[in-house]
């Protein structure tokens, strides 16, 4: 059985009862961002969302301050940052907005 949280998983095995035996991992994120101002999008991966997102939206991202409010649009989980990073170099590699959005609306 996977118990899943805002920032980790935890697997419980069918005969563990008590709450020493739960083991949970870390989980890390790839995300697209998407401007409320002028719908540009953003890609970039962290280990918890929600704390990101609102790092974006307080402005407190060079990259991202100057086209507040952001949405997430898109977020997929992985077992290390390692994963996550690899996926968003590879989101941002394809450059077209088309691609990124087929992405979006499809799922990975």
């Amino acid at each position: 059985m996977v118990l899943r949280g805002a920032d980790c998983m935890a697997i419980v095995h069918p005969r563990w009862h008590s709450h020493r035996d739960i083991r949970t991992f870390d989980m890390f994120y790839t995300y697209i961002l998407q401007s409320k101002k002028n719908g540009s999008y953003y890609v970039g991966s962290c280990k918890n969302l929600d704390e990101r997102l609102k790092l974006h939206n307080q402005g407190l991202v060079p990259s991202t301050k100057r086209y507040l409010p952001w949405q997430r649009v898109h977020s997929e989980e992985f077992t290390s940052l390692k994963e996550a990073r690899r996926r968003e170099l590879q989101i941002k590699s394809w450059k077209k907005r088309t691609v990124i959005e087929k992405l979006i609306n499809t799922g990975p």
